[in-house]
């Protein structure tokens, strides 16, 4: 599982990917991809050609909601630490004051994100490595270049959790996207919306262990159900049932350790020499 750095890390993995895409496209001088709010971007005169990818909302996952739960015992001990299971809503702007710049940045980096749908274990520890270089294995020490909190990034185990990263299209429409810019308070600038999942942060808090089974039992019992067929007097069939006259219970499994006949409210403790399997006198 990975820890609270997690949400930090894949917005840097992503930089990475579109960062090193951007590097290779001619013909046009492009900014670094900032990872900053929209009204924080600078625009008319100043305006440059780069893209900017905005973390503007966070989501429970639905499929790993539950997953750990319940979390405490009766006595408000901790059990177990259930992942906090999390989706990231991202914006993917382009920013130019060139013409069709704007246009081919966001063309270009939709592209990106479409030739990589799943953010691979290798391409996360890539993304803290100088071009060219190769990733280090997994476990290793963060590299000496990288600031304090880059290193912090390096080591929040998004690569070693449970379930990798996709990345896929979020569909938003007119009404949602201006709502959106409307409340960014910016002019609004050719923009795709992405859902990344899941990422899956899990608290380092201890548990309480159970108790350690020392002997184990078996027991079989098997299953008897008694079922009466025929009630008569001893006499027969035809015979009348009167005061002190015997009763006859024919039937199937009749015979138990103790074996009780119900007669309205009083209940009859039926002797051995009585009893048998299929008949109860």
């Amino acid at each position: 599982m990975s820890s609270a750095f997690a949400i930090g890390t894949v917005t840097a993995v992503l930089k990475s990917l579109l960062d090193n895409s951007l590097n290779q496209l001619p013909g046009m001088t492009v900014q670094q991809t900032s990872v900053r709010p929209p009204d924080q971007l600078a625009t008319g005169e100043k305006e440059a050609s780069q893209l900017n990818l905005f973390m503007y909302h966070v989501t429970p996952n639905s499929g790993w909601r539950n997953v750990g739960m319940p979390s405490r015992s009766a006595n408000g001990d901790r059990l177990t630490n259930p992942p906090l299971a999390l989706d990231l809503h991202y914006l993917l702007t382009a920013y130019s004051r060139e013409n069709y710049h704007a246009e081919v940045l966001l063309g270009y980096g939709m592209q990106v994100l479409h030739e990589v749908p799943v953010l691979t274990r290798q391409a996360i520890r890539s993304a803290f490595t100088p071009p060219g270089a190769a990733s280090p294995p997994p476990g290793t020490s963060p590299p000496d270049r990288l600031t304090t909190l880059e290193k912090k990034l390096y080591l929040s185990e998004l690569d070693t959790q449970i379930e990798q990263i996709k990345i896929c299209p979020e569909i938003l429409n007119i009404e949602e996207m201006s709502r959106l810019w409307s409340t960014f308070q910016v002019h609004y600038r050719p923009t795709a919306a992405y859902q990344v999942s899941v990422v899956l942060i899990e608290s380092k808090r201890s548990t309480q262990t159970a108790l350690p089974v020392q002997q184990r039992n078996v027991v079989v019992f098997p299953f008897r159900q008694p079922v009466i067929e025929q009630v008569m007097p001893s006499g027969g069939v035809n015979q009348p049932i009167t005061i002190g006259s015997a009763l006859v219970i024919t039937g199937q499994q009749l015979q138990a350790a103790s074996t009780y006949v119900q007669i309205s409210d009083v209940a009859l403790e039926v002797p051995a020499a009585a009893l048998s399997d299929t008949r109860i006198t």
